[in-house]
């Protein structure tokens, strides 16, 4: 595989952000400041965005309001970046529901995790993401994130599932780097970074961009960093990542399961009204806030 230059973008977009879902005061979706959000991302670095995957707190959304919610990022952004959808669950059938259901939405692509919690077995992994892929005609994007599904992607699966037509690519929050390098070298899959601490060495085994978090509000950091690492300019990636890194630390604390204080980011910048989550997650405190002001501003957020 060719590593991609600045001037080849991938054509799911480089720097993606699994977008937060906004809820207001009474647990609505938001979807006038959904739209908002995908504006200001790619307003702000984004060439691409992620709508309904897990920071989006999809497992406490419902089917149509992921479709509307879909179809407002569209209708906002979808003439500038591609939109990809999150259609990933447990339940194989519903996952084909919801991926058929982004494909009349409007989605480019789309994303699906590991079934979580039934910890399926590599060979029951190719059934059901096949099963995913021929359901609709869109790139499908796989996710491999064992520390919430409970199961990897092994290498060899990802190799025969890289043998079907519309399997083009993976979010990686495995971090094992030789075998996502071994991956890219022998397949023609593109892999994305989903650890926003994990980029710099994701990209040089030669992943193709980001699926983040920390990036809501750092968009044009995380793009200026892809940049100068696929330019070759390593020291000035490496200069750019140890100014994020305090910011992702806090974003991605224990604490906050990413959805929280990303949303509470978003909020202090003045894109969404509310940073209210649906139980069982809870809003980000009054002092988290003031601390992710601190390490966002240091980051270089405008906030």
């Amino acid at each position: 595989m060719t590593v991609p230059t600045p001037t080849s973008a991938p054509p799911l977009g480089r720097v993606l952000t699994a977008m937060v879902t906004p809820f207001d005061d009474q647990g609505a979706v938001d979807y006038d400041a959904a739209a908002r959000l995908a504006t200001y991302l790619v307003d702000h670095g984004h060439d691409g965005v992620l709508v309904s995957g897990t920071t989006g707190e999809s497992p406490t959304t419902s089917n149509e309001e992921k479709t509307q919610l879909l179809r407002a990022v569209i209708e906002a952004v979808g003439d500038r970046v591609p939109v990809m959808a999150g259609v990933g669950t447990n339940e194989t059938a519903h996952t084909i529901h919801l991926a058929e259901e982004a494909e009349k939405a409007g989605a480019q692509s789309l994303l699906v995790v590991t079934p979580y919690y039934n910890k399926p077995p590599q060979a029951s992994l190719i059934a059901h993401f096949t099963a995913v892929a021929d359901a609709t005609g869109l790139p499908n994007v796989l996710y491999d994130i064992p520390g919430r599904s409970g199961v990897p992607i092994e290498t060899d699966t990802l190799k025969r599932l890289a043998e079907h037509e519309r399997i083009v690519g993976v979010k990686d929050a495995k971090a094992d780097f030789q075998a996502g390098a071994e991956v890219i070298a022998t397949t023609g899959l593109s892999y994305y970074s989903g650890d926003d601490g994990l980029d710099l060495p994701w990209l040089s085994v030669g992943a193709v961009g980001k699926i983040g978090v920390a990036s809501h509000a750092l968009g044009e950091q995380y793009a200026a960093l892809w940049e100068a690492g696929l330019a070759g300019d390593l020291t000035k990636a490496q200069q750019i990542n140890a100014r994020l890194l305090p910011a992702v630390n806090v974003v991605m604390h224990r604490s906050s399961q990413g959805a929280i204080r990303a949303k509470a980011a978003m909020q202090l910048l003045g894109v969404i009204d509310s940073r209210a989550t649906r139980l069982p997650l809870l809003p980000a405190s009054d002092d988290e806030v003031e601390e992710l002001r601190k390490v966002l501003g240091a980051a270089g957020a405008d906030v």
